[in-house]
Order: structure tokens, then sequence, then C-alpha cells
């Protein structure tokens, strides 16, 4: 099961378990001495601009595939540090993320050398809201995995991007919620598991929910949740819900059983898309049926766990559709709760974005 790394900035003793946070992280997954050390001057910027700028947040670190979607699941994880924050938000974004930018007593680092040492930077900030700043930083630096591609008439096009956030509950250093997404040929597919209960038995099911999905993205969503329960027999059992999206028909199918939240944006109005009661491994509905919707560049898909409140409201800043998917998610969780009411169960966000237009 994966190891998660969740910090509560609250005083200047927690900006060295965040360096410690990333560099336990980089070393499971296998960076060399000078990411390492890239990972552990990200994870102390922002755990300072934490305590300086928001009077405190909270530091997330885990280990996310790429942003590229290769095909089938090749295990080289990148380390994932995302900061999240209910302060006053930034009133001069682009100054922050000047190189050299920094305030009194900050490492003087700033969150430019964090956009340069990083393979994927994002951020976002709304007044009164707070901000959420997002690396990924992975074992050479580049930028070449920003977008999802498939393979169509033998060149790749890019089609789409995902991300995620996973917290676990009451500072466990693991979840019993899983996302992923794999590529087969044309097809990507994003998938969000939430194991029953929470701890290591959850995540033992989520975790095998993950790794079927690695060796069945071919399939259908409907027949990937047949080969899904068939996997999960023996554990406690999760929700699924899968999505998938053909860059070749530009069609999003859409199939989950059990209580994972999904909501599409279209334009600008929310739709939910509903899965079937059951519990993947076991007790799974007779049919399974599939939802298939057009896909273009103002959708958005969001899936959640039980984690987030019932009555969560989808953001709506209209620039979080250019954003990086896993700030999306970040800034979903946040914006549900605040700095007083904590998550009441493992909780994980997963999106699914159009991939931006190129520039000029």
């Amino acid at each position: 099961m994966a190891r998660l790394w969740d910090v509560p900035v609250h005083d200047s003793t927690r900006v060295r378990d965040s360096r410690v946070a990333a560099e336990e992280a980089a070393a499971l997954a296998g960076l060399d001495e000078r990411r390492t050390a890239a990972a552990a001057l990200v994870a102390s910027e922002l755990a300072t601009n934490l305590l300086k700028h928001a009077g405190g947040g909270q530091l997330l670190v885990d280990l996310v595939a790429p942003a590229t979607a290769g095909e089938g699941r090749d295990g080289n994880d990148v380390v994932q540090i995302a900061a999240v924050d209910h302060g006053p938000g930034m009133p001069d974004v682009g100054a922050a993320l000047r190189d050299g930018f920094s305030t009194a007593d900050s490492l003087g680092a700033g969150l430019g050398t964090c956009v340069r040492l990083a393979d994927d930077f994002g951020l976002h900030s709304a007044p009164g809201r707070g901000t959420v700043a997002l690396a990924r930083i992975g074992a050479a630096p580049g930028r070449a995995g920003r977008a999802a591609t498939a393979v169509a008439g033998g060149a790749q096009r890019c089609v789409a991007r995902a991300g995620g956030i996973n917290i676990p509950f009451a500072g466990a250093d693991c979840s019993g919620d899983t996302w992923a997404w794999v590529r087969a040929g044309d097809r990507l597919t994003l998938m969000l598991a939430d194991g029953l209960g929470h701890g290591p038995q959850a995540a033992h099911a989520s975790t095998a929910a993950a790794r079927v999905l690695g060796r069945s993205a071919h399939l259908s969503p409907a027949e990937l949740l047949r080969h899904l329960d068939a996997g999960l027999r023996g554990t406690r059992g999760a929700a699924v819900a899968l999505a998938q999206l053909d860059a070749d028909t530009g069609r999003l199918t859409f199939a989950g059983i059990g209580n994972i939240g999904a909501r599409l944006r279209e334009g600008g109005t929310w739709r939910h898309l509903l899965s079937r009661p059951g519990i993947v491994g076991v007790h799974r509905p007779a049919t399974l049926p599939e939802t298939r919707l057009p896909w273009g560049p103002d959708r958005l898909l969001v899936l959640h766990s039980d984690g987030l409140p019932s009555r969560w409201v989808p953001p709506s800043d209209p620039g979080l559709l250019l954003a990086d998917p896993a700030v999306v998610a970040a800034v979903t969780v946040r914006d549900a709760g605040s700095a007083a009411r904590p998550v009441r169960d493992d909780t994980a966000v997963a999106v699914l974005a159009p991939n931006p237009p190129e520039g000029p």
C-alpha cells in the first residue's frame, strides 16, 4: 500500500518535518541525491510560506503516477508535494512566482525556485479563501509530462490531464482511498477506489484495485468492474468509479459501484454521474450500465470519496479549467472544509481535465 505524509504546519518545527517527509518520499520513488535535495527544498519552502503568509496550513506529500499516462502502469512514481491553507490569499501571484522573490526570514529560495526545480508546478490563490501550491518532482528535471497523450494515426496528440489528492484520516500514514489512471492505446482510464472503512485493510483493498486496473486498462468500465470484483475477493471490498476517455471518438464513458461521487462540468453547469449500489469484491450488482457523454474543452470531471461533506460545492473559478488537475482536486478539498473542521474519513479527489490550448 502507498505511503502518505500529512504534515500539519503550525510552527517552525514542522518545516523540518516537511523536509523529512519529502526526503522519505524521494527515497521510495528512487530519486537520486540531486532530485531528493530538490524535493526537500521545495517542501521546506512551501511549508515556510504556509507559516509566514497563511498562519499555517497542511503539507501533503504523496507518490503519484506522472502527469502523462503511459501504457499500462510502469511504476515510475514521482513525488507530489501540495501546500494547502485557508489564509488570506496572495495579493500578487505573479510576483510570488518570480524567481528570487522572498520575504524576510524565509529560505531565500522563493516560489520561483520551486517552479524551476519541479517537473510540474501549479498555484491557485483566492482572496479570503486561501492558497494551494503544488509541485511534482521526478527522477530527472523536465516538463515532458504535463499532458496525457494518446496514439492515433501513428502520431501522439494531447487529449487530457489527470491528477488527484489523497488525505489519510487522522494523520495516518496510509489511506483506504486510492486514485490511479492508465492508458491503453487510445483509452485513458481514471479510477477512484475507496476501501471499506479506513486503515491498512481498507488500503489493501483499494491498492488491489489499482493493480487490477494496471493490467486491465484495455477493458471498458463495465468490464473492468467485473474484473475488479474478482480481483478484490478476499479483501474488505471497495467502492469504485471509473471514467474512460476514448481519444479517437472524443467520448467519455463512466461506470461505478458504491458511494464514489462523480460530477461532470459541461460548460457552466455541473451534473451528477450515478453509480450502482454495491461493494466491489463483496456484492456486485447484476447489471452495470455505462453512462456515455461527449468530451470537450469545456468539460471537467471530479471523482471523490465520501470523505468530502455531502453538500460540497464544485469549484466555480473558471480559471481552474486551465489549472493542473491536482490543484483543482486540492482546491475542492480545501473549499469543502475549513481549518476548524478536519476531514471525517480518508478523503481522495481525482480530476480529469482537458488539455489547455497551446499558446501561439
